[in-house]
């Protein structure tokens, strides 16, 4: 049984490590990635629940897709606040760096990061 927790310890601890890098990984990326300004439309809206078991209390992540005037997509994690002021249709000018949001404005609408 030693040899078990032994390797169910390196497990969690390699995990762990992975878990860590990656996020350096997309931190990294998304500094080195250009701040971008385009017009865009916000095309669909999502959450994410996660968590919540037990005693723990469960975490929403909100995201939105917008669509650029040549077709492409991209859809990023946003604020709550935002994510409650942005209606499908709405159209005005993104602003991200990598997979981070930095703000849309739209008419009747202004929101930076936050």
């Amino acid at each position: 049984m030693p040899l078990f927790f032994k390797l169910m310890f390196l497990l969690v601890i390699g995990i762990f490590i992975f878990v860590i890098i990656k996020s350096i990984g997309i931190w990294s990326s998304n500094n080195a990635s250009p701040l971008v300004s385009a017009y865009a439309s916000a095309v669909t809206k999502r959450t994410e629940v996660w968590g919540g078991s037990g005693d723990s209390g469960a975490h929403t992540s909100y995201y939105v897709t917008f669509e650029f005037q040549d077709g492409r997509r991209v859809e990023l994690q946003v604020p709550n606040k935002a994510f409650g002021l942005i209606v499908e249709g709405d159209r005005g000018e993104l602003v991200y760096q990598g997979t981070r949001f930095k703000g849309f404005e739209h008419p009747g609408f202004q929101n930076t990061e936050g």
